[in-house]
């Protein structure tokens, strides 16, 4: 009977449905992280809104969890899921946009590439995150941190509707005034309140060329660079919202020879406004500290959000936790230096994201995510390639984690984190956790969407 059921479920949707039996089942069933390797029953890549419907219905029927993959990059592997039904949504990959209302309509299957691409040419952007390969659906349901966070806000933020399909395999249109409930909720707690197949975005005017910043300064001097480069920012206008990163010299040839394998912080980022401003604005880095290194210069915008490509190539290894800190004091910064001089990998990294502006000017109950009024996230990147290392790395980014916690204020940053403990869920959301987990018992009261141990109702 399964069988003839997984039969007429091919036969109903018009993309395609994997099983363990097919020979495409696991190329079909690996994600962006190398160390994600789990085991769905079936692989449903749906190529509209009705065959979500259908997969759900299959679903349902036969007391399957359900996941859903949007581009495959989130780092804790919430795409697939071990004997469930994953619904794929790289079929649906359309962009629109309204240039005069400065609308965009993505498909659940986007990627920033591809808004990037679609906006640019009516000399706009979507505030979205810092790897083009990113899916923009499962990005924005978790916040969505990127260059434009400062000057617009999160990618949740800039969310005017969506499309989503519910447990009960209704297809509904969800905004302010459609299902707020719900409209509320997947503003940066979307995590496994249904399928979303559609979002419409309110885009800004941005490029087509921006000053991209990229200097590297010494180790040794963290404590002044920091301390300047915050400085700096707070008087800044909020075009300007870099990161400061400690990280490694690669073996490549825009760096001197002498300097590969050497740890740095660096500094990076575009400024979101005209070129000429940006020059001006990102020219006082160069008094941060002894420069390195400087790479800075004006790029196309799509060029900028490609700037971290390279470095986080499909099938390497990931494990990622964050932290939200309420001051870079002497201290933290110490501890940071300390934490990155015994990174395992020299893949690994310590990002520091300088927050506040548009962040910040979201009350606190107009959206689920925890803690917009904390000035600095720490985003601990451990990224390595050989398999014997898992452990070690691993356990690094576990007790950076730990090792932070003085520093830190309650928050999490779901797209950077481990998702296994359902505590990360709660200092995420904060306050609002218990609104969210009504949400999730009014639209998925038997759990059907089940990839994460986030809020239950």
């Amino acid at each position: 009977m399964r069988t003839e059921a997984l039969l007429r479920l091919a036969g109903a949707v018009r993309g395609s449905v994997v099983s363990a039996a097919d020979a495409a089942y696991d190329e079909s069933r690996r994600v962006w992280n190398g160390t994600i390797d789990k085991h769905p029953e079936l692989i449903v890549s749906c190529v509209d809104t009705a065959d979500v419907v259908e997969a759900i219905r299959y679903a349902r029927t036969h007391d399957l969890g359900v996941s859903v993959r949007s581009g495959g990059h989130h780092v804790a592997g919430s795409a697939v899921i071990d004997a469930g039904l994953v619904i794929d949504l790289g079929g649906l990959r359309e962009v629109s946009v309204d240039g005069g209302t400065a609308r965009v309509h993505a498909s659940g299957g986007a990627l920033i590439g591809d808004v990037d691409r679609a906006t640019q040419e009516h000399g706009l952007a979507v505030p979205l995150g810092l790897v083009s390969e990113t899916g923009v659906a499962g990005l924005t349901l978790a916040g969505g941190y990127g260059w434009m966070r400062r000057k617009h806000g999160l990618s949740c933020d800039n969310v005017l509707a969506a499309e989503v399909v519910t447990a009960d395999g209704q297809v509904l249109t969800v905004s302010p005034q459609e299902h707020p409930d719900l409209f509320w909720a997947l503003r940066g707690g979307g995590w496994d309140l249904g399928v979303v197949t559609a979002l419409d975005y309110q885009a800004h005017p941005v490029g087509p060329d921006v000053h991209l910043a990229f200097l590297t300064f010494g180790v040794a001097e963290a404590h002044q660079v920091l301390a300047n480069l915050t400085e700096l920012v707070r008087g800044a206008p909020r075009g300007f919202a870099p990161l400061a990163v400690f990280w490694t010299f690669p073996e490549a040839d825009v760096f001197p020879e002498e300097l590969w394998g050497q740890p740095f912080l660096g500094v990076a980022g575009p400024y979101v406004g005209a070129v000429a401003e940006g020059e001006r604005v990102c020219a006082a880095l160069r008094d941060l500290g002894t420069v390195l290194t400087d790479l800075s210069g004006v790029v196309p915008w799509v060029e900028a959000q490609q700037f971290f490509d390279e470095d986080y190539p499909r099938g390497r290894r990931y494990y990622w936790k964050s932290s939200h800190l309420a001051s870079l004091e002497p201290e933290a910064v110490t501890a940071l230096t300390a934490l990155a001089a015994s990174r395992p990998s020299p893949l690994t990294s310590l990002d520091v994201w300088i927050n506040g502006g548009a962040i910040a000017d979201v009350p606190d109950a107009d959206s689920p995510v925890g803690n917009r009024s904390a000035p600095y996230m720490v985003g601990i990147e451990a990224n390595w390639d050989d398999p014997a290392q898992d452990r070690a790395n691993i356990e690094w980014a576990r007790a950076a984690s730990a090792v932070l916690e003085p520093f830190s204020s309650p928050g999490a940053y779901l797209n950077f984190d481990d998702l296994g403990d359902p505590e990360t869920f709660r200092r995420a959301h904060g306050d609002s956790y218990e609104r969210l987990a009504g949400v999730k018992q009014a639209y998925d009261p038997t759990n059907l969407f089940r990839s994460r141990t986030g809020p239950v109702g």
